[in-house]
């Protein structure tokens, strides 16, 4: 199919990957929008930046992505479109701590972390940004989750753990310095934060209990 690329629609996030031509004008709209995030944040970034910076017309931004939020959740879709799988150490421990350290190295370059940290300024201000910031972390802590399936499998986790939890545990206390403190992040601060979920892990914290309303020790 040869449509035109100004008269098709940007598929939703998550939905089909267009190849060819459509692929390509994608892939120069989001290094725009990601360029744009990361030199001036979310406020001052605009259609008509994009359209310069991508070498896409202003009327074909519009007519297929409908606004700036449109674009910049677009971009956020394709940010996950990748290739990316979590650790595999051997071991709960060495796994949760692997992906701690990921946060911390991810964010470690400012010029690398000015992109996603813009993604997360865009999240409060644009109820679109939001929820393409949702899609592409639930979709990152559902890969993540095999590192905790993999520790059942050995024995090392009590029956019942809930994996979305204990993923989301490790990188909570990190996000919690990026993004609300301010607080610099360490490998010291990584390795904490995965040994406190661990902790928890091993404890049943993360055991998922029956909602029966009972308090859960009635029943034991």
């Amino acid at each position: 199919m040869n449509a035109s690329i100004e008269g098709e629609q940007a598929p939703a996030p998550g939905s089909r990957r267009p190849g060819g031509r459509t692929a390509r004008t994608r892939a120069a709209v989001r290094d725009a929008v990601l360029t744009g995030l990361a030199e001036h944040g979310y406020p001052a970034l605009t259609v008509e930046y994009v359209a310069e910076h991508s070498g896409v017309h202003k009327t074909t931004l519009y007519r297929r992505w409908g606004s700036l939020e449109g674009l910049v959740a677009d971009a956020l879709d394709l940010a996950g479109d990748d290739s990316w799988t979590p650790p595999d150490t051997g071991s709960l421990d060495g796994d949760l701590r692997a992906l701690a350290r990921e946060v911390v190295d991810a964010f470690a370059d400012p010029a690398a972390a000015a992109a996603p940290t813009a993604f997360v300024g865009a999240a409060f201000q644009s109820e679109r940004a939001a929820e393409a910031l949702r899609a592409f972390y639930t979709e990152r802590f559902t890969r993540c989750e095999a590192v905790v399936e993999r520790a059942s499998a050995r024995g090392e986790v009590p029956a019942g753990t809930d994996a979305g939890a204990v993923v989301r545990a490790v990188s909570a206390p990190l996000f919690l310095r990026l993004f609300v403190t301010r607080e610099p992040l360490d490998t010291a601060t990584a390795d904490q934060a995965a040994g406190a979920t661990l902790a928890a892990v091993t404890a049943g914290a993360f055991v998922r209990r029956p909602e029966t309303g009972q308090d859960p020790a009635a029943e034991e």
